[in-house]
């Protein structure tokens, strides 16, 4: 899609529609608007003082101007109250007026920029771009649609109203285009069905992302994992035809001054439990089960374009978990790439098998920070419900960092405890480790085990199970994938400041 930046004023802007935001509690027009209203007849101030349109979040109203401005059509799109604005607000009533012209087949339309106080211009244009655009998604991939079925904005324009800041707002909307462009990569992959994103594609997909970019791509098979002694990944991946693969990227490599920030990503293309089997219920969704490695690759995506001075590398571990006369079993002793011994009780806890390869993969790249992101455990869609990801970790300062950049974004996250009594949950009679503790707290003993693996290092672990989708459609997120983890890693790596040794102390 094509974004224009102008300066401008809303009665000349040439556009199938103009939309404006207003706050609930508008007692007089703003005076940027005083000239639009009075040209357009006090189209404006009449909706407002006949309480057609009260301001309320997301509300919507879009009348034509009979050409008495030069737009057509005038929308109006409420913000709430002024007392409660806040960026996602912004963003909900950007992606909500979006959708609605979409709904009536406009190719084209225009939002003004509109100044808020205690917000810069800056965070108003990020939020009123990226709602437009994460809304306007649709994933149609596998349908056959006629021709009148297809939806398709062209282009939308920012107008700004001073000429001064036109330069730092185009700058704004060209890395917000960026970084949503990501998401949607992102968000198609996990809507792809497994049999079509199987571990070759997403590793294929990750060498087109390093293609040309200056990111290293290096590609591990079963060969390679077999002579490193990667048994988690190996032995997860068993009972399918599907071949794994272990994904490496690697982004300023050559600039070791600066921290550097490891992510990883579970990549479990399809999770029918193995031998431990799921029940039929939901089983179509563990196609999704790959939305942390989906994550990782669309925050690469975003970087090869951004380009941080930060030093980052993506460890992506990807497999099948199926059954069949080869497939892991429960009961089996595993050895993983640290040398530790699990007891596999459950296969179907089969992500943090892989991801403990991933994560002591990490430590030969030093890492100032490993963070992972993962489906893990539907224990923490229980304590947390749909609207956060469960945050665990070993280090405050990038805990804090984390929660930070998840407020801006909205894609938030909450702290669950790792004491010590979880990590009892996990020891086991004949082996250094189980891989489950039990029926309560399902979600922490998996960070615990996760835990086990980390040598060294501030870690933090996501557990995305509750956030990689929604099921009805959102302001600016349709049913589906959400493409969680991308605009969060890459806040957190924009606003990345070099931690110090004692910012890097570690919690025991």
């Amino acid at each position: 899609m094509k974004i224009s930046v102008k300066s401008g004023i809303a009665e000349k802007e040439p556009t199938e529609v103009i939309i404006i935001s207003l706050f609930e509690d508008t007692k007089k027009i703003p005076s940027e608007l005083n000239a639009c209203n009075k040209a357009s007849g006090g189209i404006i101030s009449n909706l407002l003082e006949s309480k057609d349109f009260t301001g309320k979040l997301n509300e919507t109203i879009m009348i034509p101007t009979y050409r008495k401005i030069i737009p057509k059509r005038l929308m109006l799109v409420g913000l709430g109250k002024s007392t409660e604005l806040s960026l996602d607000k912004i963003r909900q009533a950007a992606g909500t007026a979006a959708r609605v012209i979409q709904s009536k087949r406009l190719k084209n339309f225009s939002v003004l920029l509109n100044k808020h106080k205690n917000i810069s211009i800056d965070d108003v244009a990020y939020s009123m771009v990226e709602g437009v655009l994460l809304a306007l998604y649709n994933f149609t991939m596998y349908k056959t649609l006629k021709k009148e079925e297809k939806i398709d904005i062209n282009n939308f324009t920012l107008l700004v109203q001073r000429k001064d800041i036109l330069g730092k707002v185009k700058s704004v909307v060209k890395d917000t285009q960026i970084v949503a462009e990501a998401v949607s990569f992102t968000r198609d992959i996990v809507n792809m069905s497994g049999s079509d994103a199987t571990p070759t594609f997403l590793a294929n997909k990750a060498k087109e992302i390093a293609k040309g970019t200056g990111i290293k791509c290096r590609i591990l098979s079963k060969p390679d994992m077999l002579k490193l002694g990667m048994g988690g990944i190996l032995n997860v991946s068993r009972g399918s035809a599907q071949p794994p693969k272990f994904i490496i990227l690697e982004y300023n490599f050559k600039k070791k001054t600066n921290d550097t920030l490891v992510i990883i990503g579970k990549g479990i293309t399809f999770d029918s439990g193995g031998i431990s089997l799921k029940s039929g219920k939901g089983m179509d969704l563990m196609k999704a089960d790959m939305a942390g490695a989906a994550a990782v690759l669309g925050t690469f995506m975003a970087v090869s374009h951004l380009k941080p001075s930060t030093h980052l590398v993506g460890l992506v571990p990807c497999s099948e978990n199926m059954p069949s006369g080869t497939a892991l079993k429960p009961g089996d002793i595993i050895k993983c790439l640290s040398g530790k011994t699990v007891e596999v009780v459950n296969t179907d806890a089969e992500g943090r098998l892989i991801l403990a390869d991933a994560i002591s993969y990490a430590k030969r790249y030093k890492p100032d920070v490993v963070i992972d992101l993962a489906t893990l455990t539907g224990s923490c869609v229980v304590a947390l419900g749909t609207f956060a990801s469960g945050m665990f970790g070993n280090n405050d300062k990038l805990k804090d960092r984390i929660k930070k950049a998840g407020e801006k974004c909205y894609e938030r996250v909450w702290e669950l405890p790792l004491w010590d009594e979880y990590y009892g949950l996990i020891k086991s009679s004949i082996a250094d480790i189980k891989n489950i503790g039990g029926r309560y707290g399902g979600a922490i003993t998996a960070a615990c085990f996760l835990g086990k693996f980390v040598e060294g290092f501030p870690w933090a672990h996501l557990d995305i199970a509750g956030t990689f989708l929604v099921e009805n459609d959102t302001p600016y997120i349709r049913k589906g994938a959400t493409g969680v983890g991308v605009r969060l890693l890459v806040q957190l790596i924009q606003d990345w400041k070099k931690m110090s040794d004692a910012d890097k102390k570690i919690k025991k």
